[in-house]
């Protein structure tokens, strides 16, 4: 499903999972809430998976790819319920952003300096 609100791209997949309207509207929901930190998003996919030769409380697979200016932000989380996943993606994404957005706020305040080894004639 993809979904498209001024050039934001939102794809929601499910692997071994049936997605219900219902479940493609809390995702959209909660994945909307990253496009607020960062205006540089270019499409966001979200994977839910369900996966039942792993353990009981880690049967559900949601995995998150932001594609942005730069290097893309990928996280996976595996928990006992799909909501539950998907809430604890959105966390782990959202706290990547906001840390990927502060250390360029931190670079960009405060530069240092850089030497030259060659020694610069003066005019």
């Amino acid at each position: 499903m993809n979904n498209t609100s001024s050039n934001h791209e939102v794809i929601l997949k499910g692997v071994h999972l049936d997605l219900t309207e219902s479940l493609k509207s809390i995702a959209n929901e909660k994945v909307s809430r990253l496009f607020r930190h960062e205006e540089r998003i270019v499409r966001i996919r979200v994977e839910l998976e369900y996966d039942k030769t792993r353990t009981k409380d880690k049967e559900f697979l949601a995995k998150g790819h932001i594609e942005i200016q730069g290097p893309s932000l990928n996280a996976t989380v595996a928990t006992e319920d799909c909501l539950k996943s998907l809430d604890q993606l959105v966390d782990k994404l959202d706290r990547m952003i906001r840390r990927r957005s502060r250390l360029r706020r931190v670079k960009r305040k405060h530069p240092h300096a850089v030497e030259i080894p060659a020694e610069i004639p003066k005019v």
